[in-house]
């Protein structure tokens, strides 16, 4: 019997209908597969995986494959995106074991959950194969089943503690400068060889630090690629290729709040139009095609439509000339470079200049829009993802305050409501929701993290301090709950469901780590409320770059834009005026607009945060403290003045 069908994930769903017997993950299937005396087979993927669906088709919607494992095995599906602690510790086992990873995650498992055989996609014919191979050894040598499990974990649980240096200091941050020049291509922009990530952390860092020729490049060369959808705004999770040309075609959430502050940030940094233009068509994207009903952003899109990879996104010349006309079709083939850069001649759309005729390109991506908004969309998955949503709140709030986009500001507060109304209890914070019904998985230390920095973000360009007061209760939250005895943090706070080992990652991956997401959010907290307690934890979670900064500072980029911020004080700007007083709006926006690491702004009169204790208007008028650790330089009442003060205070 299928279990899925009472899931809230849409992953999980997809495989309702399967003739596989899943279970979601529970200890119910832990149970039966005591009591059968049969080992688990659990599979992880997410919805917007595209060998994920493969497998699916091959394999789980096949009746002699589901057979076979209804037979031997007790069958679990996992999605990643919501139960990420069990993805990270199968996935350590995976990597372990062959060397490598990737989704979907195949895991042979001991009733207890120790790993034993772990793989990723495998065809039918294979899987079929090692179906019956893993049964036969569990029956016929069990003994070496068992030592294998107990192996795995063993050796994954064994000095787990992990290594963390001093306080970075500037000397720190600039080996990690160095050790990203020697991977960076400075032919296409981005680091290492294909496939490409966008390393928004990373930029991050760089635009911190003032640098500007990676940083550049990247974004110059990633916004005119393929990744870039050059119709619909918004980015693909990755190229397939060093020249950001083809991507793997999934839209993910979390990518794109990343890049959409990135963007913002570039433009405040000086990089001008095609930065603009980027920043909000991405958040144009996200509120077109990513908000749901309930006021939150869906998680991804699919790579896949009717079956085939990209074909949502893809055009032939001649599709282009039916749509356009000849003459417009001819325009937009050399416009956009369709010359068979993907599969079976056609192209994905890229942009590797300005056209000559501003007003004929907007018609023609117009109307070329129109006309793919008629083909059969790419699935979403619909599930609202705390850690995500906090990624774009902060990224909405900026964007929408530096380009004086209201309607952004208002996104960013309807999922701020969304998160404090159904994620959060108590202080503690549920990870998923679908249709506005919270689901039952616990937040990991990315939720409350990424959650605190968003709204850190949003208190900061709208003054409501309800969203700094429910961060610091998430923070109290991390420091309570979440904290090794080192300084770090797992990944999972010390009342969650206990697996055979307890995740705990300070690396970057897609998004920022755990731990470094914490560090950041730590550091502005501290900075607003003056709390010695969050300073100091934000300071010692930041241990972990100066091991990293060596030799894989691409993996650490978060870690090293905080450690900028904190290098740099962080700047503090108490901004004291009547809140419809234009002259306070204007001293307000000023601040907002500085490009300055990890600046915090606090509005009032008001007692809270305690920035604001103490500091008045100045001669009747509205004014502005620029601070650092509370030492503030003398308030000033002009734009122009604290324009300087600023510039000064860096």
């Amino acid at each position: 019997m299928n279990r899925l069908k009472d899931a809230t994930s849409p992953y999980l769903l997809q495989h309702a209908d399967n003739p596989v017997d899943w279970h979601p993950w529970g200890e119910e299937a832990f149970a039966e597969a005591r009591r059968r005396d049969v080992p688990l087979l659990i599979s992880v993927g997410y919805s917007a995986c595209h060998w994920c669906h493969v497998m699916a088709h091959e394999s789980f919607e096949d009746p002699g494959t589901a057979r076979l494992m209804n037979e031997h095995f007790v069958n679990i599906k996992v999605d990643r995106e919501e139960r990420p602690d069990v993805d990270a510790v199968y996935m350590g086992a995976t990597q372990a074991m062959t060397r490598q990873g990737g989704w979907p995650m195949t895991v042979f498992a001991t009733p207890e959950g120790h790993p034993f055989y772990c793989g990723t996609y495998f065809p039918r014919p294979h899987f079929q194969r090692l179906l019956t191979e893993v049964h036969n050894v569990w029956v016929g040598d069990r003994q070496s089943v068992l030592q294998q499990g107990a192996k795995v974990v063993e050796a994954l649980t064994t000095n787990t503690t992990l290594p963390s240096g001093a306080v970075p200091k500037e000397e720190t941050l600039a080996l990690a400068m160095r050790n990203l020049g020697q991977e960076f291509d400075g032919v296409n922009g981005g680091f290492g060889r294909a496939p490409k990530f966008p390393p928004s952390m990373v930029l991050e860092f760089l635009l911190r630090s003032g640098e500007r020729e990676m940083s550049g490049e990247t974004l110059g060369s990633m916004a005119r690629g393929g990744l870039y959808d050059q119709l619909g705004g918004g980015f693909a999770r990755y190229s397939v290729d060093a020249e950001w040309v083809v991507p793997h075609f999934e839209k993910m959430l979390y990518d794109n709040a990343l890049l959409l502050r990135v963007y913002t940030h570039w433009w405040k940094a000086g990089g001008g139009e095609l930065a603009r233009r980027v920043a909000l068509e991405t958040a144009d994207w996200l509120l077109r095609e990513m908000r749901t009903g309930e006021g939150g952003f869906a998680s991804a899109l699919d790579a896949d439509s009717e079956g085939v990879e990209g074909k949502f996104y893809v055009w032939t010349p001649e599709e282009l000339r039916e749509v356009l006309g000849e003459d417009d079709g001819r325009w937009a083939q050399e416009l956009f470079e369709v010359t068979g850069t993907f599969e079976h001649g056609t192209s994905v759309l890229q942009l590797p200049r300005d056209p000559d005729d501003p007003a004929r390109y907007a018609s023609v991506r117009e109307r070329l829009l129109a006309a793919r908004d008629r083909r059969v969309r790419p699935g979403r998955d619909d599930k609202v993802v705390a850690s995500w949503n906090g990624l774009a709140i902060a990224a909405l709030a900026e964007t929408g305050m530096v380009f004086e986009r209201p309607d952004l500001v208002a996104a960013a507060t309807a999922a701020a409501d969304l998160l404090a109304s159904t994620h959060v209890a108590d202080g503690r914070l549920l990870r998923t929701s679908k249709d506005g019904r919270a689901g039952t998985n616990a937040g990991v230390l990315e939720d409350y993290a990424n959650l605190a920095e968003g709204l850190i973000s949003l208190y900061g360009v709208t003054g409501e301090a309800r969203w700094l007061r429910l961060a610091g209760s998430l923070l109290d939250t991390v420091l309570d709950r979440f904290a090794d005895d080192t300084g770090g943090f797992y990944d999972t706070a010390d009342d969650s469901e206990r697996l055979f080992q307890r995740p705990q990652d300070p690396t970057d991956n897609a998004t920022p780590s755990g731990q470094f997401a914490a560090a950041g959010a730590l550091l502005s907290y501290g900075a607003l409320t003056g709390s010695t307690r969050h300073r100091e934890a934000a300071q010692a979670a930041l241990g972990a770059v100066s091991v990293l900064a060596t030799g894989h500072a691409r993996f650490a980029g978060w870690g090293l834009a905080v450690a900028r911020a904190a290098l740099d004080g962080p700047v503090e700007v108490a901004v004291i005026g009547p809140a419809d007083d234009p002259r306070t709006a204007e001293l307000h926006r000023e601040a907002l607009l500085a490009d300055v690491p990890g600046l915090v702004v606090a509005r009032g009169p008001g007692d809270f945060p305690e920035l604001l204790e103490g500091r008045g208007l100045v001669g009747g008028a509205p004014a502005a403290y620029v601070c650092k650790g509370f030492t503030c330089r003398l308030p000033v009442t002009t734009v122009d003045d604290l324009r300087a003060e600023l510039g000064a205070a860096r």
